[in-house]
């Protein structure tokens, strides 16, 4: 997928409180599922529960929970440069009344969405399970070091979503429903394309779908990175001079002269640096942890690696 798209990935995020759009748009996913993101793509791999990582019956899990219906209406460089009535004629039912818009996009990339009664399917008792799943994850079941765990998933009645593939690109639309006056039409189910200017993606999903979701990450803990990255940086101060005695060979390095930077990126170094046996079952909870996830996993969704 284009990194057209990444606009209204990020709006999402933002404007939903933490709601990510499945990648490829569309896919189903559940509450429960595990993914990895590769090349860009989210790639499901089970569900905890359909697998049985963890029992199914000591699980809670919420349904049909109310969301901000105001989250779920946004776009970004979208302007109506028309609104308005008009009169048609039919050869069979002589004249009628439609209204139309026209929605016009200021860049690639800028787009439209609108959802309607948007409603969660949630793990309520997350703080009783995570301690389980980190084990039976990276030790018992598998040796995930990346892996995500989705916790809610958001369905609505219908959504629609436009998004333009040039600053060009314009969407005509109209409905000849007797209740729209200059209103907003944009996702009706009445609403009818009139035409349609350089729009790489326009969709209207009218069942409850669960396409967007929000997930934990597995990360190794503060305290052993931070550990880590102080050994690493003390090791990398001295590495000129161990170098200019090891290697018979002049060298043109100061000794203590390079301090590296490290960021929390380094945090698989840590798992790669353990000797043998030193992570188990028994020391699992001491390595790793859960945090939500953030714009930087959005932004792996639009990374891709060779061809």
């Amino acid at each position: 997928m284009d990194t057209v798209y990444r606009k209204f990935y990020r709006g999402m995020y933002l404007n939903t409180g933490g709601f990510i759009p499945s990648k490829p748009i569309n896919q189903s996913i559940y509450p429960g599922d595990f993914f990895q993101i590769k090349n860009g793509e989210i790639i499901v791999l089970g569900n905890i529960f359909r697998k049985c990582i963890v029992d199914p019956e000591a699980v809670e899990i919420e349904y049909d929970v109310k969301l901000n219906p105001a989250n779920w209406r946004f776009g970004e460089g979208v302007t109506k440069p028309y609104s308005g009535r008009g009169t048609g004629n039919n050869p069979i039912e002589g004249d009628f009344e439609f209204s139309k818009q026209i929605l016009a996009f200021k860049k690639q990339g800028s787009y439209f969405f609108k959802g309607t009664e948007p409603r969660a399917v949630k793990i309520l008792n997350w703080t009783d399970i995570w301690q389980q799943l980190i084990i039976k994850l990276t030790q018992t079941f598998y040796s995930f070091r990346d892996i995500y765990v989705v916790t809610e998933c958001a369905t609505m009645d219908s959504w629609t979503l436009a998004i333009s593939s040039s600053k060009k690109a314009e969407l005509e639309i109209a409905t000849d429903s007797e209740n729209f006056g200059l209103v907003d039409i944009f996702g009706h189910a009445s609403a009818r394309t009139v035409q349609s200017k350089d729009i790489e993606y326009y969709h209207r999903q009218s069942t409850r779908k669960p396409t967007f979701f929000k997930a934990k990450k597995l990360a190794v803990q503060n305290e052993k990175l931070d550990v880590f990255i102080s050994e690493l940086i003390n090791e990398r101060l001295c590495q000129s001079e161990w170098a200019n005695d090891f290697f018979q060979c002049d060298f043109d390095n100061e000794p203590y002269s390079f301090a590296p930077r490290m960021s929390r990126n380094a945090q698989v170094g840590v798992l790669d640096m353990l000797q043998a046996n030193e992570l188990n079952p028994n020391t699992a909870l001491l390595y790793f942890r859960w945090e939500d996830t953030n714009l930087d996993d959005v932004e792996k969704l639009f990374l891709s690696y060779g061809s």
